[in-house]
This record gives structure tokens, C-alpha cells and sequence, in this order.
């Protein structure tokens, strides 16, 4: 081989581009990106007394993370509402929880930079949330949902968390593999919607505990995390 033949095989070796293992990042929002679960127990609260029950900081722990269906079928149980369907329910929460949302809902320690840093970076960002499409810009604009390249929200799924369709849509809607993305969530009803689907998982509890998983870190915040630790969950994937 010739002394030029040969550095042009170098120069074509080291031009080939490196593929990053962490295809994208998937955020729950609720409680991990904003800090809104309080206005969903105020809410909650306010339904089940005018409904002549008592929701307690059990009722609402029960329910951390759940769809507002769900949580309606609990409150008709609760309160023995039976005139109402759960349906009904969900939208009569949803009407204090959008009033509740007109002052902002603040975003949590750490939340902002982590999508801006992401953006920065390249890694797509996607908002996967049991909140159904009519509240999500007005709940996350103090990030902006024009921050993210795709969301997936609670009335856009079959089956919402705990199961995992919702994370598989957001992957298979971005084209990439679950097990290269990483998923953050602050309670146990995410955690097993997101690991279910094969994310790796990041659990930062907030409002109630998540039992320890395998495939499941957990941090305390959302504070300090950059690049190379996202990228360093998936290196073995």
C-alpha cells in the first residue's frame, strides 16, 4: 500500500461518525418537572368534600401519579357518588386543577436546565405524562412545551401508567430502542410504567416512597444532572 493510500485510510477512520448511546430522555411532568402534585391533592380535596367525603394524605398518596379516570373511580368509591361516572369525575378535577394552574405551577429544582442542557446537546427530550392534552402547555409553560420534540399525554394512549404503553408510544414514535432512553419519574405508578417499557429509570421520589427495582437509580433531585451521567446509564444497553 502506498504512504498515500494510507493516510487516506486514516482520514476516513477517524471521520466516521460515533453513535450516541442515549437516544433520548423521557420526562414524566407531575411531580418531577413541575411541582403540581399539592394542586391535584387541593383539588381532590375540595371534589370529595363537596361530595361529602374526606380525602386524606393516604387517599392522595394512593393515588400520586395515577390518570384522572382512575383517580375519579376511587373518589365514586370514596364518597359513593354513584350518580357520577368516572369520566365525570376526571373532568370536574380538571376544572379546579386548570384554576388552580392560572397562578403557574413552579417547576422543580433542576428541571429547566436539564431540558435546556438536553437541547443544547441534542438529545431529544420528550414530555410522557398521564395528564391528558387539554392542561399540558398551560401546566409546563414554565419550560415551554416548544422545549421538547414530542409528548405523549394521558388521553393519547390505551393504557396509561402504571402500564407501559405510554413510554413504548413515545419511543416507537421517535423511532429508537426504550433501552437507550432514559426515563425520569417521581412516583412508583411511573417508575413501573417507564421500566415495564424498558427505559432505564430514574426515580427522584417526591410526594410518596418507590420500592427499590433492578434497572431503577435513584437520585434526590434533578439538580446536577448532566450528559455524561445520563450517557453513562446506558452504556451497558
Amino acid at each position: 500500500m502506498s504512504e498515500l493510500s494510507t493516510v487516506s485510510s486514516e482520514v476516513t477512520e477517524t471521520a466516521a461518525p460515533v453513535e450516541r448511546r442515549l437516544q433520548a430522555v423521557l420526562l414524566d411532568m407531575d411531580g418531577t418537572l413541575i411541582e403540581s402534585e399539592h394542586l391535584w391533592g387541593e383539588a381532590e380535596a375540595e371534589l370529595v368534600a363537596e361530595l361529602g367525603g374526606e380525602w386524606t394524605g393516604a387517599d392522595h398518596e394512593a393515588n400520586v401519579g395515577n390518570a384522572a379516570e382512575p383517580v375519579g373511580r376511587y373518589i365514586i368509591e370514596l364518597t359513593g357518588a354513584d350518580h357520577l361516572t368516572p369520566r365525570q369525575v376526571a373532568d370536574l378535577l380538571y376544572d379546579r386543577f386548570r384554576a388552580k394552574l392560572e397562578g403557574g405551577a413552579e417547576l422543580r429544582p433542576g428541571a429547566k436546565e436539564l431540558v435546556t442542557m438536553l437541547a443544547g446537546a441534542g438529545v431529544p427530550a420528550v414530555l410522557v405524562t398521564s395528564t391528558e392534552r387539554s392542561l399540558i402547555e398551560t401546566a409546563i409553560g414554565g419550560i415551554g412545551l416548544e422545549s421538547f420534540v414530542d409528548s405523549v399525554a394521558g388521553d393519547e394512549v390505551d393504557a396509561n401508567k402504571p402500564h407501559p404503553d405510554p413510554y413504548l408510544r413515545a419511543a416507537r414514535r421517535l423511532g429508537v430502542d426504550p433501552a437507550r432512553c432514559v426515563a425520569v419519574e417521581d412516583s412508583a405508578v411511573g417508575v413501573t410504567s417507564a421500566a415495564d417499557a424498558g427505559c432505564v429509570t430514574v426515580a427522584i421520589p417526591n410526594h410518596v416512597e418507590i420500592q427499590p427495582r433492578e434497572g431503577v437509580v435513584f437520585r434526590e433531585s434533578l439538580v446536577g444532572i448532566d450528559l455524561e451521567w445520563l450517557e453513562s446509564l446506558v452504556s451497558g444497553a
